[in-house]
């Protein structure tokens, strides 16, 4: 037996052997460099480097310092694929900016920095202005502010920023998608643009657009978007007081966490409190306009009170068949009777909670003021399956879970076209999933057919989920 048979791995040349250590995190790869003389330096040339203060192997920022410039100098002229690179207070810009600037000079593709706040304020403006990016992420949230002047990076196509300040307002916005003139994937949170007044996103290339803007106590006056390519959409802001264009023909995912101001939403609620006459403050009609092909969507909890007071008419929801709805005990259900009977081939109903705030004016989709509707929001709702996440996680106490119960009930009552109910009790309890399974089977006859209704609790595992209910 020869002694390549006896040492299959040792065989392999040096190119196929980074590939297989580049599967691995640095530190990982690092510790090959112990098995022989030939495995000393190889784990600095895999293509694809992993660098993070916070793993066990550094026992401090000196010795993290060393193992970076330690490899990035082994590496020498050699072209980096991906590099990521996280590491936390105490480390001083002079220690970074050589590492990103060397990997920027190497031709790398992917990049990604997860970079605390105190490290750097504003990133080198040599970050956007790659000729090789193709992938680009910075972050984490409350980390490193990206100032954004000239940006060009002419192979893009996935920018994420955590934390972005425009210096030139909407203007800046203009460039950063000039610059970028291949980009399929924009992700921007905590977006500072509530002083500009107003913001236009347009782009033909555009297939992924996340938008999430920091809370601040201003509305914009005018937003746009003239993206007609974007599949997944997931906006987050202020309500504006116009949406004069929006453009989003191709739309199939969308999540919307639309609000009010803290000023707006005290005066509202006090204005519902004592039956006074509601006022229009925003313009919420049109953006649902403007994405109302849309096939799967996600409504936060602030949606639902800014669309009680801030859309005038509901927008029929032709394509929507995946509706997720996310509930707050200080937000009542009032906008969702016209949203339901807006939506003809709706399929897929999920609620995140179910405990609200109790108001009689939620149409027949609860009963949380105990009144007889009328309403056919409901009856007349297509839904096959109803899914209920995060059931008793908002529950304080026996009452609120007899109001789940009561709401549960209703449901089956009132949705004719229901054939399977799932919900995911929040409990590591096994009895307590036992007693509202118990619970769901005391429930009095239902009227829709042939309606099965599953418990199961994710921290108890799917082994332990009840049985399956069956009403006929």
């Amino acid at each position: 037996m020869d002694a390549c048979s006896e040492d299959v791995i040792n065989c392999l040349p040096d190119n196929l052997l980074c590939q297989i250590l580049s599967n691995l995190s640095t530190k990982e790869a690092a510790l090959t460099s112990l098995l022989s003389k030939r495995w000393r330096y190889l784990f600095a040339l895999v293509p694809n480097l992993d660098f993070d203060s916070f793993s066990s192997l550094h026992q401090d920022h000196t010795s993290f310092i060393d193992f970076v410039d330690r490899v990035l100098k082994l590496r020498g002229e050699d072209r980096v694929n991906r590099f990521t690179l996280k590491c936390g207070d105490g480390f001083e810009d002079e220690d970074v900016y050589p590492w990103i600037s060397n990997v920027l000079r190497h031709g790398v593709s992917d990049l990604s920095l997860h970079v605390s706040s105190s490290l750097v304020y504003w990133l080198p403006s040599k970050v956007f202005a790659s000729k090789t990016l193709v992938r680009l992420k910075i972050g984490p949230e409350n980390g490193p502010k990206v100032k954004l002047k000239n940006v060009c990076l002419p192979r893009l196509k996935t920018l994420i920023l955590d934390s972005v300040v425009f210096g030139e307002g909407e203007i800046g916005f203009a460039k950063l998608l000039s610059g970028c003139p291949v980009l399929e994937e924009l992700s921007l949170c905590n977006l500072e643009w509530g002083y500009w007044g107003s913001c236009s996103v347009a782009s033909k290339i555009l297939k992924r657009l996340t938008l999430c803007c920091a809370d601040c106590d201003e509305n914009p006056k005018r937003v746009s978007f003239d993206t007609p390519n974007v599949v997944y959409f997931k906006y987050s802001d202020n309500i504006a007081q116009k949406y004069p264009k929006l453009n989003f023909d191709s739309l199939v995912n969308a999540s919307i966490d639309i609000r009010m101001t803290n000023d707006q939403k005290a005066n509202v609620r006090y204005v519902t409190d004592h039956d006074e006459e509601r006022e229009i403050i925003g313009n919420a009609t049109e953006l649902l306009m403007g994405i109302c092909n849309v096939k799967i969507l996600y409504l936060s909890y602030d949606t639902l009170e800014t669309l009680n007071f801030c859309c005038e008419a509901t927008p029929v929801f032709n394509n929507l068949t995946h509706l997720t709805i996310e509930s707050n005990q200080e937000v009542g259900w009032e906008s969702l009777p016209n949203l339901l009977k807006n939506c003809p081939n709706l399929e897929t109903l999920v609620f995140q909670g179910l405990i609200h705030k109790a108001t009689d004016k939620c149409g027949d989709v609860c009963l949380c003021k105990g009144l007889q509707k009328s309403s056919s929001s409901l009856s007349h709702c297509p839904v096959k399956f109803l899914r209920i996440l995060k059931s008793g996680e908002a529950c304080d106490g026996d009452d609120d879970m007899n109001i789940e119960m009561e709401i549960i009930k209703h449901f089956l009552e009132k949705m004719l076209n229901l054939e399977q109910i799932i919900i995911y009790y929040n409990t590591s309890i096994k009895d307590d999933l036992i007693e509202v399974s118990r619970q769901l089977q005391m429930l009095p006859q239902v009227a829709s057919s042939k309606c099965k209704i599953q418990v199961i609790s994710d921290s108890l595992g799917s082994s332990l989920m009840a049985p399956c209910l069956l009403y006929q």
